[in-house]
């Protein structure tokens, strides 16, 4: 049935926007009887050769993909809103839920997108100049087009707002906490949503000490206690922890002096590399994926060097976490390597037997939600994340706050 049929009982929607370094992604909520995700959209490559826009009916099952040429995130809105348009009359639109990535040590709950809000986010930009930018500017060219909509921040790093503060501090000069600077943690919509998964699949597992691996191309771990985050590998940028696609994850901060006295590196230049050139693809030199990583391993030295940092630093992670948590009860899998890449899975958790780790290698090769062997202390499961989801519920709930 189409969106605009007549016949078609609508109480609104609700679109969410999850915009990356050089991605967006899109998703229609229907808001009731059940928030049902109806319509997506995921922009590609944006200021980078070789963009796409692939726009997906849900509800029928089709999709067609475009090729297009977008030199920034804001350049997305008007392809996608004329697509948008032609499904739901524009009054259907009740409100647009945005992923902030940051949102520094103010904000542990979603925001109205206020005056004071959006002035907040400016100050907050230097602390993550990957994304803040953008997302700024399509929050107001959203605002642009539809003045009267409520638009709603959802932060990634309100799930780790209330770590202990020894996993908050950094070791450097005091004075620098007064300006916000310390360890924030991200991947927080996808760690909400894997809870709450969690939360309906074993609730007594949800209430012990988890570890959740969000494996994607930003890649990250939280230690989870009786439901709150303890700790996460991710610290005052996404830039740390875990290698990545391309980001390097930790490093010696002295490799900035060095590369600046070697090859007159400047600050830009150091973070155009570890975010964007390093990782597993500067490691392999050859791709970012691990999928191709794989394929090459056996006659690519550097391919299976990169495969193997990336399974070595997860492990190191796993057990550093444990320690913290005093135990470990659930390791969740999770992001489009977490949930699709049996071989990883399997190579992260060699040799964590000691732990109670113990993978089952036929439901792990199935992708199956427990992939552990029975019995062995652990449960091992992996678990579909949806960022969006979390998004359209947190904008729900402020809808139904403020009725």
């Amino acid at each position: 049935m189409s969106l605009r049929d007549p016949s078609h009982q609508s109480q609104g929607f609700i679109l969410t926007i999850n915009g990356g370094s050089s991605s967006l992604k899109c998703s229609l909520f229907h808001v009731a009887p059940l928030l049902t995700p109806v319509l997506s959209c995921l922009v590609d490559r944006i200021g980078l050769p070789g963009g796409s826009m692939t726009l997906t009916d849900l509800a029928g099952g089709t999709s067609e993909r475009r090729m297009l040429q977008l030199a920034h995130h804001k350049d997305c809105l008007e392809p996608l809103m004329a697509w948008l348009e032609q499904q739901i009359p524009r009054a259907e639109l009740v409100a647009i839920g945005h992923r902030v990535v940051q949102g520094g040590p103010r904000y542990r709950e979603p925001q109205r997108l206020t005056q004071e809000v959006m002035d907040e986010l400016r100050r907050l930009s230097p602390y993550d100049p990957e994304h803040l930018p953008a997302e700024i500017e399509l929050i107001e060219a959203f605002g642009q087009r539809y003045p009267t909509l409520l638009q709603v921040a959802c932060f990634d790093t309100a799930f780790h707002r209330g770590m202990p503060r020894v996993a908050r501090l950094l070791p450097i000069p005091r004075r620098y906490e007064a300006s916000g600077v310390q360890r924030y943690g991200f991947h927080g919509l996808s760690y909400a949503y894997l809870m709450e998964e969690l939360g309906r699949l074993a609730p007594h597992e949800a209430q012990g000490l988890v570890i959740l691996a969000h494996l994607g191309n930003g890649a990250s771990m939280a230690a989870v206690r009786a439901g709150q985050s303890i700790d996460t590998s991710m610290g005052f940028t996404p830039t740390s922890g875990l290698p990545m696609s391309t980001r390097s994850g930790d490093l010696d901060p002295g490799l900035v002096a060095y590369l600046s006295r070697t090859e007159g590196m400047t600050v830009e230049q150091f973070h155009t590399m570890v975010n964007r050139q390093s990782g597993l693809l500067g490691l392999s030199e050859t791709s970012s994926d691990l999928r191709d990583l794989l394929a090459s391993e056996r006659h690519d030295p550097r391919a299976a060097e990169a495969v193997a940092l990336f399974c070595y630093q997860a492990k190191k992670w796993i057990g550093a976490f444990a320690a913290a948590l005093g135990g470990l009860d659930t390791l969740v899998f999770s992001g489009g390597i977490g949930e699709h890449s049996s071989v990883i899975r399997s190579r992260i958790c060699e040799g964590l037997g000691f732990l109670g780790v113990v993978v089952d290698e036929a439901p792990n090769a199935a992708d199956a939600g427990i992939i552990s062997k029975e019995g062995c202390g652990v449960t091992v499961r992996v678990i579909h994340t949806d960022e969006e989801s979390q998004i359209a519920r947190s904008v729900r709930l402020l809808l139904d706050q403020e009725q």
